[in-house]
């Protein structure tokens, strides 16, 4: 287990670099401010430097919010948004370093993004070591994003979010978005893995704004209801 000087005291920190890229992002972003405590003990736990991305994120940056709140990315935490080490109950791990799964961010439909850790091989866990891994409402399932923690960043930043959720906005979702609180998330009817719902006109949908632990915990009901693989920790909301 490395201590925390050797994590924080390094050469070519990746904050100044990612923050000259959100500075220029062509997504809206918001930069929240991170309790460096929590940021700090977070790092520690994960055992990463403050070289890497994900290291800057939980040091320097209390989380980011994209697209006006459709996609909030958790750094080191502060008091808009619960932090890496919050999320993933970092506290109450027995072994430093990344869990099989960490998750990095919440969609606003209750859609969740993880890293995959060391160890997270097998059927259980789709996709690679070092991967990002998306589970999605509409399928139930984690799919596997083919790109690193860093990689993903600058893909949301270089306004990719748009594609990738085509077909699940509709018409004013950037201003029922954002009246939203962080915890927040809107609750669809019909659900959007059912098949009721087309993806041509997500605007014929209901939506009511819940809890976003409202959201996962049902997504989790619903995997068990269908008889589909257990999707695994979806973060403390």
């Amino acid at each position: 287990m490395r201590e925390l000087s050797e994590l924080v005291e390094v050469e070519e920190p990746a904050w100044p670099v990612l923050t000259e890229r959100l500075a220029g992002s062509a997504a809206p972003v918001r930069v929240l401010p991170v309790d460096p405590v929590a940021g700090r003990t977070c790092l520690h736990r994960l055992q990463v430097t403050a070289r890497s991305f994900l290291g800057a994120m939980a040091l320097e940056c209390g989380g980011l919010v994209l697209d006006r709140g459709w996609l909030r990315v958790h750094g080191g935490g502060g008091p808009d948004l619960r932090g890496l080490g919050e999320v993933n109950d970092l506290s109450a791990a027995v072994v430093f370093g990344p869990p099989l799964r960490l998750v990095v961010g919440h969609d606003v439909l209750g859609g969740v993004f993880a890293l995959n850790g060391p160890g997270s091989e097998g059927a259980e866990h789709p996709g690679r070591p070092g991967e990002v891994v998306y589970f999605a409402p509409d399928s139930l399932r984690w799919e596997p994003m083919e790109t690193t923690y860093s990689s993903w960043l600058l893909w949301m930043l270089a306004g990719n979010l748009e594609g990738f959720y085509e077909g699940l906005r509709w018409t004013g979702w950037r201003e029922e978005v954002e009246a939203l609180g962080l915890g927040q998330g809107l609750a669809v009817r019909p659900r959007p893995w059912s098949g009721e719902q087309t993806r041509a006109d997500p605007a014929a949908a209901s939506r009511r704004a819940v809890p976003l632990g409202e959201l996962t915990a049902a997504n989790r009901d619903l995997c068990a209801a269908r008889g589909l693989p257990d999707p695994g920790p979806f973060g403390l909301l």
